[in-house]
C-alpha cells in the first residue's frame, strides 16, 4: 500500500511552502528518514525526510510551486511497485482522494481539468450581510487557515470581501492584519462602502512605489521564497509592535578569563565555549526574572509562557532563519554551548526538523560576530523582545578612575512598548549586565 507524502507544517503560523527540489525522482529508492525533497518556507528551508522505505511511486508537484501544508505531494510504494506512468511531475498536481484540490500558482498550459479558479471572486452580496451558504463557507476555508478566520472572527471581518497575496488568492495572516491595522485609521466608515460595493479591501496602507527606470547595466533576480517572506513578515512586524530599543555596554573582561579557564574543558565535552554562550545563560536567568519579556500579546491579554524558547538568529548565504532551543531555562552554560552549536550547523545544512524552527519565545540575533558594534533589530513576532548582540572588542574605558583596556560590547534590547515600558526593560538589560560583570566561575 501506497504511502502518502505530504507537505509539513514548518511552524504553526505557516499555511504553505515551496517545494524547491526533488532529492528523489519516479523510480528511485528510498529508506525511511531519508531526504526526499527540499521545501522553503519564511521560517525555514529544509530537507524534509521520507515517511517511509520504498520507491517513489508518483511525484504530485513540480519544483518551484507551492502548495498548503498537508497536500499530498508524493507517493511511497513498496519494492519492486511500479511508478505512475504520468507523474504529476509533468503535469498539474492532482489532489489526494478526500482533499481540497491544491491550486496552481501560475497558469502552467496544463490540460488537468482546474475544479476552481486560480483568484476565486469575492462571495455573493448575500454572503456579505449574513445569508451564508455550503458554496461559500468552502471558499471561505479555501482561501484561509484556522488562524485568519480566528483572527476575522474575533474583529468582525467578513474574509470573502478580502483580495487574499497568497497561492489563488488566499487570505494571509499578514492580509487580514494589514486589513485590521488599516480599518483602526480609517474607520468602520471607510470599510462599509467597500462591502456594499464589493471592492477587494486593500492590504496595507498605499505606499506609492518610484517605478523602476533601468539606467546602467543591471542583472534582475526573483526574491527567493525565503527571501518574500522575510520581507513580508518583517514588515509587519514593524506595523504591529511599538518598537523601542535599549543599549547596555557590558564589560566582558570576567567572561573573558573565565573562558579562557574553561574552555580546553569544555572541548574536551564536545561543546565550545563562546561569549555568546555567556549571553545566551544571562538572557535566559533574566528572563525568568522578568517573565513579561518572555511573553506574548494575545489580543487583550498577555500570555505567559512557563517555558524559555530560546530562538538564536541564524545567518545562510540564502537568508535568515531563527532555530529554537526548546526549554532552554532548563540547561546549563554547557547544554546551551552545545544547543547553539548544534541549531546553526544543522541550520546551514538543511537538516532542521520542523518543530525546531516554531515555539519561540524570545530570540537573540549576533551581528556583532560581523563586526557591528550593535544593531536595532525587529521583534520575531509573535514575541514581544529581541535581543542584539555587538561585537566585543578591546577599548579603553574608566575603572576606579584610571583608564584601562577591557572586551567590551553593546548589548541592545528592541521590545514592544505595548507591554514592555522602559523601565522594565532596563530592568531586564541592568540583569543580564550585572550577570556577565560578576559572573560566578563556579557556575561555568
Amino acid at each position: 500500500m501506497a504511502t502518502d507524502v505530504v507537505m509539513p507544517q514548518m511552524g504553526e503560523s505557516i499555511a504553505e511552502g515551496t517545494i524547491v527540489r526533488w532529492i528523489k525522482k519516479v523510480g528511485d529508492k528510498v529508506d525511511r528518514d531519508e531526504p526526499l525533497f527540499e521545501i522553503s518556507t519564511d521560517k525555514v528551508d529544509a530537507e524534509i525526510p521520507s515517511p517511509a522505505a520504498g520507491v517513489v511511486t508518483e511525484i504530485r508537484v513540480k519544483e518551484g510551486e507551492t502548495v498548503p501544508v498537508n497536500s499530498v505531494v508524493a507517493l511511497i510504494g513498496a519494492a519492486g511497485e511500479a511508478a505512475q506512468a504520468a507523474p504529476a511531475a509533468q503535469t498539474a498536481p492532482s489532489p489526494a482522494k478526500g482533499q481540497t484540490p491544491a491550486p496552481s500558482p501560475q497558469a502552467d498550459g496544463s490540460t488537468a481539468p482546474t475544479p476552481r479558479p486560480a483568484a476565486p471572486a469575492p462571495a455573493p452580496a448575500k454572503a456579505a450581510s449574513g445569508q451564508t451558504s455550503p458554496s461559500a463557507e468552502e471558499v471561505i476555508r479555501q482561501r484561509s487557515s484556522p488562524l485568519v478566520r480566528k483572527i476575522a472572527k474575533e474583529h468582525n471581518v467578513d474574509i470573502s470581501q478580502l483580495q487574499g497575496s497568497g497561492i489563488a488568492g488566499r487570505v494571509t495572516k499578514d492580509d487580514i492584519l494589514g486589513y485590521i491595522g488599516q480599518e483602526g485609521q480609517g474607520g468602520q466608515e471607510a470599510r462599509a462602502p467597500e462591502r456594499a460595493e464589493g471592492r477587494s479591501a486593500p492590504k496595507g496602507p498605499a505606499v506609492e512605489m518610484p517605478a523602476f527606470k533601468p539606467g546602467a547595466p543591471t542583472e534582475v533576480v526573483p526574491m527567493s521564497v525565503m527571501r518574500k517572506k522575510i520581507a513580508e513578515h518583517m514588515v509587519m512586524s514593524r506595523r504591529t509592535s511599538a518598537h523601542v530599543h535599549s543599549v547596555f555596554e557590558v564589560n566582558f573582561g570576567r567572561i573573558d578569563q573565565i573562558r579562557k579557564q574553561k574552555k580546553a574543558e569544555y572541548e574536551r565535552a564536545g561543546a565550545k565555549l563562546t561569549y555568546l554562550s555567556f549571553i545566551v545563560k544571562a538572557a535566559v536567568d533574566a528572563l525568568r526574572a522578568v517573565p513579561v519579556v518572555n511573553a506574548s500579546i494575545d489580543g487583550d491579554s498577555i500570555v505567559y509562557h512557563q517555558q524559555v524558547n530560546l530562538g538564536i538568529a541564524v545567518a545562510l548565504d540564502w537568508g535568515l532563519i531563527v532555530p529554537v532551543i526548546k526549554g532552554a531555562d532548563e540547561k546549563n552554560l554547557l547544554g546551551l554551548s552545545r544547543g547553539v552549536a548544534d541549531l546553526a550547523a544543522r541550520a546551514r545544512t538543511k537538516q532542521l526538523k520542523p518543530d525546531e524552527v516554531s515555539g519561540g519565545t524570545f530570540t537573540i540575533t549576533n551581528p556583532g560576530v560581523f563586526g557591528a558594534l550593535f544593531g536595532m533589530p525587529i521583534i520575531n513576532q509573535p514575541q514581544v523582545a529581541i535581543r542584539g548582540v555587538g561585537n566585543v572588542e578591546k577599548r579603553p574605558v574608566v575603572i576606579d578612575d584610571a583608564i584601562a583596556v577591557r572586551p567590551m560590547a553593546y548589548l541592545t534590547l528592541g521590545y514592544d512598548h505595548r507591554i514592555i515600558d522602559g523601565a522594565v526593560a532596563d530592568q531586564f538589560m541592568s540583569h543580564v549586565k550585572h550577570a556577565l560583570e560578576n559572573w560566578d566561575p563556579n557556575a561555568a
